[in-house]
């Protein structure tokens, strides 16, 4: 039988510790490139389920229990349950499995979009935590994973943040803690930004026989969000706190383009000072 308590002592101080040893019954919602990296990353130590629709996703699963069907996961009996769906589907996902899970049971989600998640979890009366994991498999090196981001909402359960507090300090992530009101502020801060930047340079490009080195970096990066799931790409935009990120860019752009018209050097020299001092 497990239980969500910790043999040792609890993690302490920003970005937490290593003290809390125990294992659990964790199912995983979806098998896509988190839900996988999540399996991978906790079925060593856990016992881990996981629950996707489609078959042919869980052809490259391993150490784990691969459902496909409702009432395997009532037998399953989880402790723990990670949402992995994609954004569009991260309720509706959590409404479909939740007559199935024990009462203890506690909800979680890793989902970059926030959005009417603390109403949900609050209306289903269950312990809940909300983690946001800040990379991903198409940009980041998953093996090395220090100089990547976590945020924790410090609205959840106590136990269910320990958790994860441990869990993302273990693969050497920075750990953050914050609000959902928070978390959505960061979020269109740092996602909204090279998001729009991305799609504005994909907008106005034109095909290259022989690109420079910039080029091709930018090039990089554009592909890979834009291969990015739609709804994800616009739940980011359509974050209420975007409209004024976006407008910031809108009115740097006003400003280089008079310089441009201007050729103004001296203007030009300032510019770029400024925006130096904004990336050391």
């Amino acid at each position: 039988m497990y239980s969500l308590l910790p043999s040792g002592s609890l993690p302490t101080g920003e970005g937490g510790g290593r003290g809390l040893v125990f294992s659990m019954k964790i199912l995983i919602l979806g098998a896509g490139k988190m839900g996988s990296f999540f399996i991978d990353t906790l079925s060593f130590e856990h016992e881990v389920g996981v629950f996707e629709k489609n078959p042919q996703r869980l052809r490259y699963t391993y150490n784990c229990q691969r459902f496909t069907e409702l009432e395997e996961i009532r037998e399953f009996a989880p402790e723990l349950v990670i949402n992995a769906a994609t954004v569009k589907y991260t309720i509706p996902a959590f409404q479909e499995v939740l007559p199935y899970l024990p009462e203890s049971c506690i909800l979680s989600d890793i989902s970059s979009v926030k959005t009417n998640l603390k109403e949900y979890y609050e209306s289903t009366g269950r312990r809940y935590v909300s983690t946001h994991p800040m990379f991903g498999p198409t940009f980041a090196n998953l093996n090395q994973l220090s100089e990547e981001n976590a945020i924790i909402i410090s609205e959840g359960d106590y136990m269910g943040m320990c958790f994860f507090r441990d869990l993302y300090s273990k693969l050497g992530l920075n750990i953050y803690e914050y609000t959902f009101d928070e978390h959505d502020r960061t979020v269109a801060y740092s996602l909204s930004i090279p998001f729009v930047s991305t799609f504005v340079f994909a907008a106005v490009m034109k095909p290259q026989d022989a690109p420079g080195t910039t080029f091709k970096r930018h090039m990089r990066i554009a592909k890979g969000v834009l291969s990015e799931d739609d709804y994800l790409l616009q739940e980011i935009l359509f974050n209420p706190y975007t409209h004024d990120q976006v407008s910031e860019i809108r009115d740097e752009l006003k400003e280089l383009l008079d310089i441009i018209d201007h050729k103004d050097a001296d203007r030009m020299k300032n510019y770029l000072t400024k925006i130096r001092q904004h990336i050391k």
